[in-house]
Order: C-alpha cells, then structure tokens, then sequence
C-alpha cells in the first residue's frame, strides 16, 4: 500500500472505551459465547466511582486541542482508563491499585552499542532535559483513542548523550520488574518484563517523547510513572512504561505482544485503518468519553511527519 499519508482534519468529537479487553486466553474461551446485546453492553464505559484528584493548574488547559482541533479527554479519564497489565487487565482497576507505587528513587540504564553508557537518576534526566508540552492523540489496537497533554523530552536527546555506535540499529526497552510494586508480573501467563523496541530512526524521531508528566503534574503511577514512551504514530502497546532500561543494539529486539501473539501485535505498530486487528476492525475508533465514531487515519494522523521513514515498505505486512 502506498504510504505517502498527510494528516487529514476530522471532527472534534468521538470517544468511549471498548471497556474491558479480554487477554487472548479469556476471549478465545468467550467468542463462541458473546451474544451481540453482550458485546454492545462490554463496550460501556465502567465508573469507579472514586473521586479522581486533578492538578491545581487545569485552568492552563481550557480550550486547548490536538493539531487536528480534537479537545483533550479530561484527567479523570486519562487517569481511571489504563491498559496496564503489570497490575491488571481490567482497565477501570489500575488506578487503585497502583495508589502505592513508588516511582522514587528511581534510575534508566542507557547502554548497549553506544560510546558513553551511562545509569541516569530520574531527576538528573528532568534537569538535563527541557520538558516540553506536547499534546498527542493516543491510539489503542482496541479501536478507542485519547488526546492527552503530555510532558516530557525527546527521545533523541537521550540517546544522543549517550552516543550510538555506527553498528546501533534498534533501541530496546524493558519495564521495571518487581512483583510487590507490579503484582500482576507474579503470573506465568505474560513473559515479563514487560520489553518494547522501536527502530533507531523512529526512536530519533522528533515526535517519539519520553513522557514524565500529565497535565502539568508529575505522571501518575497508572500512566507509567515516573518515565515512558509515547510514539504517537502506533498504537498504544508500543508506549512501554516505568521504563527502567534502555539499550542500542543491532538487531529487530523481541518484544512483549510481539511475542505473545505475532499474527496480532506486529513489531511496528503503526496505525494503519487498512490492517484489521484478526478479531476487530481497526478502520474507526470511538474517544474516550464520546459515543461517536470517527475514521481511524493513517499514522494516527502523523503522516506527515512519519510516513516517509516507511518509504517502500509494505505496511500490511510490516504491521
């Protein structure tokens, strides 16, 4: 398919989640069972019912939108609705749960093929680098998206301090692993920790961010706190979370869905609506906190920026 994308205004509104994801395991036993009343009642957004804090500075957000004029979801939404499976596959359970984790002191290992390896401290990262407001559109493989206001720096500064070697092609990522802060990596079923991968010249790319704020406010545990990735041109799978290690290396890194089911979660990742999930269509999605439907677009409207790093790519098979 050709990739030559530019991003395409749509309507501001759209949203509501598919709710609960089923793990592969969960929804293979279910599929043969779903009625169609029982699938429309899943895709229901749940409430907790918890009072959600927000940051003291909401009032610098009024108003503000995506590039595409699409407004933010709101803090309660972007907090209480999280795929984080070290702590649950339930969406709508990951911020209680995640209320004791300690996210300081805390340290990324940069290493591999580069020529200055180096240990940083969370907060030598926030002085090193200039945080920048970045809002981007987050797009889940389970047809639900975000616009959410970051915070964070480049990837690329990082890795530029840290010099890659001529033989680095890829970065590879790995999660925290600690079975009392992230209880559900106890289980056999996932191949924990949690790892990710991007090629060197996406995690390069002025739009890829290491993400340490929300909203103004230091990023919440259940949003990956206290660093991750955000690759706004992928799915939300790829935004690998309380990252803990780092390194270049020279070959394609496994990675975590990739290696769960390969037919399902491609090692690239990039929002494409022509690509059917094998259970789903990925061709709309709905906002978070909105009933409507839009189109999904190219890249996730990134093309722009993004589409030519794929040039001469076939992105149905490099999904």
């Amino acid at each position: 398919m050709e990739n030559n994308y530019k991003a395409v205004p749509i309507l501001s509104s759209e949203i509501t989640p598919k709710s609960l994801y089923y793990n592969r395991r969960d929804f293979l036993r279910a599929a043969g069972i779903l009625t169609g009343s029982a699938l429309l009642a899943a895709c229901a957004p749940s409430v907790s019912g918890q009072a959600v804090p927000t940051p003291g500075n909401m009032a610098a957000y009024a108003g503000k939108t995506d590039e595409l004029g699409a407004p933010l979801n709101s803090y309660e939404d972007i907090t209480n609705y999280n795929n984080y499976y070290e702590f649950s596959t339930a969406k709508d359970a990951v911020a209680p749960l995640s209320v004791n984790f300690k996210s300081h002191p805390w340290s990324v290992a940069v290493g591999g093929m580069v020529n200055k390896p180096q240990t940083f401290a969370i907060e030598d990262l926030l002085k090193m680098f200039p945080q920048e407001d970045r809002i981007y559109r987050l797009r889940c493989v389970e047809a639900w998206s975000m616009v959410i206001p970051w915070q964070g720096f480049p990837l690329a500064s990082l890795l530029k301090a840290v010099e890659p070697t001529s033989d680095a092609k890829y970065v590879a990522f790995t999660t925290l692993m600690d079975t009392t802060q992230l209880p559900a990596e106890a289980s056999s079923f996932y191949p924990w920790p949690y790892t990710e991968g991007l090629r060197l010249d996406e995690a390069m790319n002025d739009l890829t961010l290491l993400v340490t704020g929300l909203y103004g406010d230091p990023l919440p545990p259940q949003d990956g706190a206290p660093i991750r990735l955000v690759v706004p041109w992928k799915y939300g799978f790829k935004g690998i979370k309380a990252i803990v290690k780092i390194d270049l290396v020279d070959t394609q890194p496994e990675t975590f869905w990739k290696t769960i089911a390969a037919d399902e979660y491609g090692f690239y990742a990039n929002v494409n609506p022509d690509v059917p999930h094998p259970r789903w269509s990925q061709a709309s999605e709905r906002r978070i906190g909105e009933l409507t439907r839009r189109a999904t677009l190219p890249f996730n409207g990134y093309g722009d920026k993004v589409a030519s790093l794929y040039q001469g790519m076939d992105l149905k098979l490099n999904y």
